[in-house]
């Protein structure tokens, strides 16, 4: 009698850790009901022409893309061994505000205070204070270069080595104005010329992602574009976009647009704005942040060409909930506005923000990632953008990582797979974005 107690106490366990591991599973791959209370950023078609064939060695021209016209959107290269691609219409997030004490004396970023929650009571039963390097990070994960500088050019010319090996042919720079930073870093703009330079050596575009710096205003912006197309806009990295009416322009991200009301950034974007770029050698095409279902009207409102959604948590914003792509997509194709999702390979950004681990979601050696570019290629955008290289804090990047244990913290890895997993499948996912555009277009 006590053996059949103790077989079926084991069994009633084994079967409730199976269903817990199926809740789990599920959990990463089914959208939420969505998520009001939204978490700080970090301080938070015709026929296209014959793909051109160039030696690996060559001066490639830069590529656009196009918006209901017709352009190349990607290059092919070729070595002794093999042929690949590097895809234009497939772009990356990337950040350039950590630092190492070997290049900036200190660690910046990777020990990033751990945010505090806005109810003092919930903030109480959560740990406090700041990370310590190099042995604890501002990160879920551990990356292969170690907690690096974002300064050190060996560290940059491996980035763009693994972004090239991914295929993704633009690389979207988080930026900021000259002696700006975010709340926890350094300015970081002396830095753009060497990642241009950097890029341009493999082939690769680069955009401006703008961040939402103190005192951002629509006249603010106005010189911004201007700084960036004057100093910038002459380099073989920079990427331009050919546009509906056929111009080939400067493409930028406006992160949080939102925090601008639709009459102001219409002062900008509209033709009769009071200081409109429409027309002028500092025109682009100006992407916005839609969370909230009602930001699709103030986009559209405030002279925007197109919408992102940059999350790669599903479920946690209207935007960022794959349910809701198909009708977003219909309002811009309504509005003659671009689309452009953002795919993650997961999300988890406990380390700095404890409290939220309800957004966790969790990357099923890949299968998150796979299901957030499979929806977004069934609502068939013109640009995917990939959440993100290198965002470590919110557990979102696909560059290289490694198991590390340390005293206090057993990191996550992508064991049993390689650290290059994710770039091996943002490759495989890009040349097949590439082949099912060809079928749209047929």
């Amino acid at each position: 009698m006590t053996r059949l107690r103790k077989k079926a106490l084991v069994a009633l366990f084994l079967f409730t850790l199976f269903i817990f591991g199926t809740m789990m599973g599920l959990r990463t791959l089914k959208p939420s009901d969505g998520f009001s209370d939204l978490a700080p950023g970090m301080d938070f078609v015709a026929e296209r022409s014959e793909r051109r064939r160039l030696d690996v060695k060559d001066v490639v021209v830069s590529p656009v893309q196009s918006h209901l016209a017709s352009s190349d959107t990607k290059v092919v290269f070729t070595k002794s061994d093999r042929e690949y691609s590097i895809f234009y219409d497939v772009h990356i997030f990337y950040y350039l505000w950590y630092g190492s004490p070997k290049m900036d004396s200190k660690y910046i970023h990777w020990d990033h205070v751990l945010v505090p929650h806005w109810d003092p009571k919930i903030a109480a039963s959560h740990a406090q204070g700041r990370h310590t390097p190099p042995e604890d990070i501002a990160s879920s994960f551990y990356p292969e270069l170690g907690p690096y500088s974002s300064r050190d050019p060996k560290v940059l010319e491996s980035h763009m080595a693994q972004i090239e090996a991914a295929a993704a042919g633009v690389l979207v720079l988080s930026w900021y104005p000259p002696g700006v930073a975010d709340n926890h870093g350094e300015p970081t703009e002396d830095l753009v010329p060497a990642v241009m330079d950097a890029a341009h050596r493999h082939s690769l575009k680069v955009a401006f992602h703008i961040q939402p710096y103190k005192g951002r205003t629509d006249q603010s912006m106005h010189d911004n574009i201007k700084y960036i197309i004057d100093k910038y806009g002459k380099h073989g990295a920079f990427y331009r976009f050919r546009s509906s009416t056929g111009q080939v322009l400067p493409l930028f991200y406006v992160y949080d647009s939102y925090l601008t009301p639709p009459e102001s950034w219409a002062e900008l974007l509209t033709i009769k704005g009071s200081h409109s770029i429409r027309g002028t050698p500092y025109d682009g095409i100006f992407v916005a942040l839609i969370v909230e279902e009602r930001h699709k009207h103030d986009i559209l409102a405030s002279g925007f060409d197109g919408m992102y959604t940059y999350f790669a948590s599903n479920g946690f914003s209207f935007g960022s909930s794959h349910q809701n792509w198909k009708a977003i997509k219909a309002f811009c194709d309504g509005n003659n506005l671009l689309f452009i999702p953002s795919v993650g390979p997961g999300y988890v950004d406990t380390a700095v923000r404890p409290w939220n681990n309800h957004n966790t979601r969790n990357r099923v050696n890949g299968r998150y990632y796979e299901t957030s570019l499979q929806a977004a290629l069934s609502v068939r955008p013109e640009i995917v953008t990939i959440t993100s290289f290198n965002q470590w804090h919110e557990g979102t990047q696909i560059e290289k990582a490694v198991p590390k244990k340390t005293v206090s913290r057993l990191y996550l890895d992508y064991q049993p797979n390689q650290p290059d997993l994710y770039l091996e499948l943002t490759r495989r996912w890009a040349e097949h974005f590439n082949k099912e555009k060809d079928k749209w277009l047929m």
